[in-house]
This record gives C-alpha cells, structure tokens and sequence, in this order.
C-alpha cells in the first residue's frame, strides 16, 4: 500500500464473457476451456464429448480465498505484538477496542486508526508499523505454488477477506493479483463495510457473482467463517496447510491438479 493507504474502490469484476475472457485493468487473467465449434460433417459422438467437456468447465466452482493466515502470513499475533514491546495478551488489552475493525470496514482513515488504536490515546509510529507489517508479510509455504496452479488450469478466484487498505501493502509486495481478483475486501467494493463471519458478507458475494452458493468454495483458517458460508449455503474448507487444501479441493470438489 502506498504511504497515503487511500483506500481504493475496485472496479466490479466482470463474469466471463462469450469468449471465456476476463480481464482486470486491461489485463488477460485467464483463458477459460471452451467446448469445440461445432462443424457441419461433426459426428454426433463428437457433438457429445465436445459437450460434455463444456459441462465439465461449467461445473468448475469459483473459489473464494480468506487472505490472511490462509495465503499470507498474518504478522497481527507475534510481531505486532513484539513491535510494540508487549505480549499478544498485552496488546489485546491495550489496543482500543473497536478501532482495528472500523479501520477494516473503512470507517476510519489510517491517521485516525494511529490516533486511537490504544485505549489510553498513546501516539503509534505509522511508518514504522507499515515497514514492520511490509517486512513480514509472506506467502505461507506451498500456497503461492497451488494458486498458480488452480490459476493455470481456469479457476475462477476471488480474495474475501476483512482486511483494511493495506491489503494493498500485501498486494504490492507478493502481487496476488496475479491469480486472484481482490473482489471482496471488508474494507471496499462490493463488501465495504461488512465482515465475515457475518450472513450478509456471503450474501453480498452471492449477489455480486450471480451465482448460486452451490457453485462457490470458500477457503478459510478461522472455523467460525467456515461454519457462517456452510449456513449460507456456501461449501467451505478450512484451511490448515497447502497439502492438506489440495486433498480437501480433490476430495470435497473434484479439484485435481495436473502434476
């Protein structure tokens, strides 16, 4: 994220066209598989394969990745804490209570979270908090690899995460555009303002995407927002390793990667 962390509306991500394109900022993401064209001496076993290859490319469902601790090391629980000399159960005493969400849901600006972010009012060190979070954030092991292959092979993909507008930071360091669109993010687009695990984040990706739940996958660290897209009706995995996401993706929907 740029030092002025302005936070920046997305443009609305687009559903595959006609063609089985899309694109981002004038950009080709990725080529989705399309069945043959049809011909006029095409036999009618080869109507048939060529559409059922499109059924298959259909029924490929859109994956929907939480960030945090699920693609990216999230530094919040160890060096946050150490930054400021405290212990993690220090700093959830001494921070201000709502600050760090309403800076997630892009209710206050980065200035006003440094100015409230301890209860007491105790001034933060801005710049040097960016450098420290830009500093640790990282690609947890195997994760990059397993998105540039689900990205290779035509997966839709999506970020939903609560984060603030340094996901930006995350986004200028490690590039995850590169196989994921940042479509719903807490703090803009079409989920500003809204928090997993709350009903309405799922509702408004369903809403967004035009899709039925059925044919989302959500992937997540944390249980309680794997439990709140199960009762929207969103399948979810949680997630606790790349290894153990692939078998999960293999075994829950039919995901199975080319070696």
């Amino acid at each position: 994220g740029p030092p002025c962390m302005r936070a920046i509306r997305l443009t609305p991500s687009g559903r595959p066209s006609a063609w089985g394109c899309r694109s981002h900022g004038g950009r080709l993401l990725h080529q989705l598989p399309l069945a043959a064209p049809s011909r006029p001496h095409q036999t009618q076993s080869g109507v048939a394969m060529a559409a059922g290859k499109q059924d298959v490319a259909q029924k490929k469902p859109v994956l929907l990745f939480d960030v945090m601790d699920t693609i990216v090391y999230d530094p919040f629980f160890k060096e946050m804490p150490a930054f400021f000399g405290m212990t993690f159960k220090e700093l959830l005493a001494a921070k201000h209570p709502t600050a760090w969400v309403e800076f997630e849901c892009n209710r206050i600006t980065e200035e006003q979270l440094l100015g409230t972010f301890f209860a007491d009012g105790r001034k933060v060190d801005g710049k040097a908090l960016r450098a420290m979070m830009t500093s640790t954030y990282r690609y947890l092991d195997g994760m990059e690899e397993l998105l540039a292959r689900l990205h290779s092979e035509g997966y839709e993909m999506h970020a939903l995460s609560n984060y603030p507008v340094w996901w930006q930071i995350i986004e200028d360091k490690l590039k995850l555009s590169k196989y994921l669109r940042w479509t719903f993010v807490s703090c803009t687009g079409p989920m500003e303002g809204v928090r997993k695990p709350s009903p309405e984040a799922y509702t408004r990706v369903i809403d967004h995407l035009g899709l039925t739940p059925s044919q989302l996958l959500f992937i997540d660290d944390r249980e309680v927002n794997t439990a709140a897209a199960e009762a929207a009706g969103v399948p979810s995995i949680r997630f606790t390793g790349a290894k153990e996401l692939q078998a999960a993706l293999a075994a829950k929907a039919g995901v199975v990667l080319q070696v």
